[in-house]
C-alpha cells in the first residue's frame, strides 16, 4: 500500500458514509489509560507552579521563565500543562464520568502515550519511564542510561511519543490513523509549548527505526512509536549523569480490550510510512513551497495578558458555538492567524506542507466568504466570496460548529511534496504539523475568550472542489472552527 492508496480508500463521501454506519460496541471500548502492571511508581508532586508566561507572547515565539526545584518537580511542572487529565464530564442519564486532559484527542479516546527518557536530571533516577495521567505519577520501567533511545547524549529529557490506534478506530475504524496522526501533532504542541513555558527549547524528531524504537522501550505491540521530542536548556536542573549499565524493571501492559478488531488498511499505512533504514526516503529539496500574497491585509494582532498556566488547564474541545450575529473582530483574527504561522522546530518542518484557507463568517470589517492565509506577508487571498455558513457545515458532514463558529479552517496538505521529499513517511508529517497548528489555535483561541474544535471528518473532494483546487495544490487533511462555545454543564475542573 501507498499513502495515496490509503488516503483515496478513507476519503468520505456520502455513499462511504451510508455504508460504514455501525454500533459502538460499548462493552468493547478501549480503556483510556495504559499502564504497566507490577512497575515501580515515582510520585511527581501535585499541584506543580502555572507558567505565568502570557500565552499568546509564547505562541509568537517568547520563551517563559525557569521554576525553582528538582527534578520531580520539573517533569510534574512539563508534564501537568502538556499531558495531564484537566476536567471530568458526566454523562447524564447514566451518570458515568470520564476525563478530558490538557492535550485534545479526536472522541476524546486519547490514543497518545507519553514514554521518556532522562539523564543526569537533578534528584531523580536516570532510566525510562511511562506517564500515567490518571494518577499523575511516572511509572519506571527501567533505570541506568538510554540515550540510544532519544539519539543523543546530550539532552537530558527525551519523551517518545507512541500511539494505540486501536483506540481510535473501535470508533472511527480505517479512517483513525488519520486522526491518530492529528492528535500526536497535538501531543507534540503541547508538550513543546509547555517547554517553552517554562524556559526550556523543544526538537521533534520523525525519522527514526521505528522497530529499534519500539525494541529499545520495550512497547506492546498494540503501540507504536511515532515521534522523539527532546527537551534541553540551562532551565532543566541537573546533575552527573549515571555511568551505570541500563537495568529492566518488572511491569505489564494492561489489556485495553476483550477484542481488538483488525483494521487492514491501517497495518497497510502503518507499514508504508515505517522507516526502516536510516535516512531512507530523505530527498535534499523536491519543488518548492507556495508562495504568494493576499492583497488584503491584517491589522496588528489582538493582545490578551491571560497566562499559559491558565489557558493549556481551561482549553476544552467546544461541542458547538453560539451562532446568530455575534462576530470577533479583525484583531482578534489577525491573532489567530499569527499563532497559527510560527515555524515549528521538528526535523520535518524546514518546509511548510499545511496552507490554511479561513471561512470567515463574522468578523467585522472581513466580508463573508473563503480566503486563503499567506502567513509570510500575513495576507488573505478571496477565494469565494458570500455567506460560507450552510455550506462549510455541509463539507464537515453536517456537523453545526463548522457553520456557527465566526471562523472555520480547511488546512490543505501538500502532500505529494512532502512524500516526494520523505517518501510515504511524509504522509505523517503532513498530519503531524496540522495537528501542531490545531494545537497552537486551540490555545489562542482560549486566550482570546474564545472556543475551539478540531474537524477530522468531511467529504474530501467536496472540498476540493468548492476550494478550486487543483491535484497540485494539495488535499484536505483537516478542518478546525473557533467562535463562542456553546456552554457544557457536564464539565467539572
Amino acid at each position: 500500500m501507498t499513502w495515496s492508496e490509503y488516503h483515496e480508500a478513507t476519503k468520505h463521501t456520502v455513499e462511504s458514509i451510508a455504508r460504514a454506519r455501525h454500533d459502538l460496541d460499548w462493552a468493547n471500548m478501549p480503556y483510556p489509560f495504559r499502564y504497566y502492571q507490577g512497575s515501580a511508581v515515582l510520585d511527581l508532586p501535585a499541584d506543580p507552579p502555572a507558567p505565568e508566561i502570557p500565552v499568546l507572547d509564547l505562541l509568537r515565539g517568547s520563551e517563559g521563565q525557569k521554576s525553582e526545584g528538582d527534578g520531580a518537580d520539573f517533569l510534574s511542572q512539563l508534564l501537568f500543562y502538556s499531558a495531564a487529565i484537566s476536567a471530568t464530564k458526566r454523562v447524564a442519564f447514566s451518570g458515568y464520568e470520564y476525563a478530558l486532559r490538557v492535550n485534545p484527542s479526536s472522541g476524546n479516546l486519547h490514543p497518545t502515550e507519553f514514554h521518556f527518557a532522562t539523564r543526569g536530571l537533578k534528584g531523580w533516577p536516570d532510566g525510562l519511564y511511562h506517564y500515567d495521567p490518571s494518577r499523575h505519577m511516572a511509572e519506571q520501567r527501567g533505570r541506568g542510561p538510554f540515550e540510544m533511545i532519544t539519539g543523543s547524549s546530550q539532552s537530558p529529557i527525551a519523551f517518545v511519543l507512541t500511539s494505540i490506534v486501536w483506540r481510535e478506530a473501535w470508533k472511527y475504524g480505517e479512517r483513525a490513523y488519520r486522526y491518530c496522526l492529528h492528535d500526536m501533532g497535538h501531543a507534540w504542541q503541547a508538550l513543546a509549548l509547555s517547554a517553552q513555558a517554562i524556559g526550556c527549547e523543544s526538537f521533534a524528531r520523525g525519522s527514526f527505526l521505528d522497530d529499534e524504537v519500539a525494541q529499545l522501550c520495550r512497547l506492546n505491540a498494540d503501540e507504536w512509536p511515532m515521534l522523539v521530542v527532546s527537551i534541553d536548556g540551562d532551565a532543566i536542573p541537573r546533575c552527573e549523569a549515571d555511568q551505570g549499565k541500563s537495568v529492566w524493571f518488572a511491569g505489564q501492559a494492561n489489556v485495553l480490550s476483550k477484542v481488538t478488531i483488525a483494521q487492514p488498511l491501517i497495518d497497510g499505512i502503518h507499514h508504508a510510512t515505517k522507516q526502516c533504514v536510516p535516512g531512507a526516503g530523505w530527498a535534499s529539496f523536491v519543488g518548492k513551497a507556495p508562495t504568494g500574497s493576499g492583497r488584503i491585509g491584517l491589522p496588528p494582532p489582538a493582545n490578551s495578558t491571560r497566562s499559559f498556566g491558565e489557558v493549556s488547564r481551561m482549553r476544552r474541545s467546544a461541542l458547538d458555538f453560539v451562532g446568530g450575529d455575534r462576530s470577533i473582530s479583525s484583531e482578534t483574527l489577525s491573532a489567530i492567524l499569527v499563532s497559527a504561522a510560527q515555524r515549528l522546530s521538528a526535523d520535518f518542518t524546514t518546509a511548510r506542507f499545511i496552507q490554511l484557507y479561513v471561512y470567515a463568517h463574522r468578523v467585522d470589517g472581513v466580508q463573508p466568504g473563503v480566503y486563503r492565509f499567506w502567513p509570510e506577508p500575513a495576507e488573505l487571498e478571496l477565494v469565494k466570496a458570500g455567506d460560507q455558513r450552510l455550506v462549510a457545515t455541509a463539507l464537515s458532514l453536517g456537523q453545526r460548529p463548522a457553520g456557527n463558529a465566526c471562523l472555520t479552517f480547511s488546512m490543505i496538505g501538500d502532500l505529494a511534496r512532502a512524500t516526494a521529499i520523505f517518501g510515504d513517511r511524509g504522509y505523517r508529517y503532513v498530519h503531524f504539523e496540522a495537528g501542531a497548528i490545531g494545537h497552537r489555535l486551540y490555545i489562542a483561541a482560549e486566550a482570546l475568550g474564545l472556543g475551539a474544535t478540531g474537524i477530522g471528518a468531511f467529504y474530501d473532494d467536496d472540498v476540493h472542489h468548492h476550494l478550486n483546487l487543483t491535484a497540485n495544490q494539495g488535499q484536505v487533511v483537516y478542518h478546525f472552527a473557533i467562535g463562542y462555545p456553546v456552554p457544557d454543564p457536564r464539565i467539572s475542573a
